[in-house]
């Protein structure tokens, strides 16, 4: 995104998420909060120019990894915090149903302010357990960020990363997920990343190459790219005790969905899971 203001991807996210509520029925991903978040699901769309529109298989991937993400956070019984990293306009904060579970937003500044700007708009109250947490990346790391607001490393807690690893660098992943599976108390985290294109088969490798290129000239491009066996490679050394890693079919059998639909995105989900045991 571009220093001091909000992010263009975070408005297209929301979007499909709150386009997911009206065209795909029922969702896969209930989120009553996404349409007013974004003030309705008119023509308009916040896409740059050259990005091409979102086919609707990408945009139930997204509405999927909410949904893998959010049934682990609510098995996760002990976790006591959630932290949402680059929480753009997700509501999940929002639609907590446990007071007791703290949730951090992390982000920009600018994203932040936007953000709250959105919720007022909307009528949308920010309930007592949420805790904004702007971070500036160039001065702070999120784990800096997150101790200044408040988290508490010894309380088991609950990561989420979504629709933003492909846009880190792959340095920048790994450092995020060595801190969380270094910290003394149960973690779990949980995110989606892109598969570099020579791993996809031949006849998505274009659409693919389309999709980054598209992204770069918007100024928000891809910056990592993992194989399946890389990523548990990596989670396993920064560690994290367990890895699940799933894709488009694996979630398409899980809920139940059409077999038949293309996986355009490539896109994968992994949940990882540290014990907090014996670490400082």
């Amino acid at each position: 995104m571009q220093t001091g203001r909000p992010s263009r991807t975070a408005m297209s996210s929301a979007r499909a998420r709150a386009v997911h509520q009206v065209a795909d029925s029922p969702p896969v991903f209930a989120d009553p909060l996404a349409v007013r978040i974004i003030g309705g699901v008119a023509d308009d769309d916040p896409r740059p120019a050259g990005v091409p529109a979102m086919p609707a298989e990408v945009r139930l991937f997204m509405a999927l990894r909410h949904r893998v993400a959010e049934d682990a956070l609510w098995a996760a019984a002990r976790t006591r915090q959630v932290v949402v990293l680059g929480a753009g306009l997700d509501t999940f904060a929002y639609r907590n149903r446990n007071p007791a579970l703290r949730v951090f937003e992390v982000d920009l500044p600018a994203t932040q302010a936007w953000k709250r700007e959105r919720l007022a708009e909307a009528g949308i109250g920010v309930p007592d357990s949420v805790v904004f947490c702007p971070v500036d990346f160039a001065e702070q790391t999120a784990e800096e960020g997150l101790a200044a607001a408040g988290f508490d490393r010894h309380a088991p807690a609950f990561f989420l990363l979504l629709g933003v690893a492909p846009y880190l660098t792959r340095d920048a992943l790994l450092a995020t997920a060595r801190f969380v599976a270094r910290l003394p108390a149960p973690a779990e985290l949980v995110f989606d990343y892109n598969q570099p294109a020579e791993s996809l088969p031949p006849h998505r490798q274009a659409t693919r190459a389309a999709q980054a290129e598209a992204m770069a000239k918007a100024g928000e491009p891809w910056r990592s790219f993992f194989t399946p066996a890389d990523i548990a490679a990596e989670l396993a050394d920064a560690g994290f005790d367990s890895v699940a890693d799933v894709g488009w079919h694996d979630c398409l059998a899980r809920y139940g969905l059409d077999p038949s639909l293309p996986d355009l995105f490539g896109g994968r989900i992994v949940h990882a899971r540290a014990t907090g045991e014996e670490r400082s």
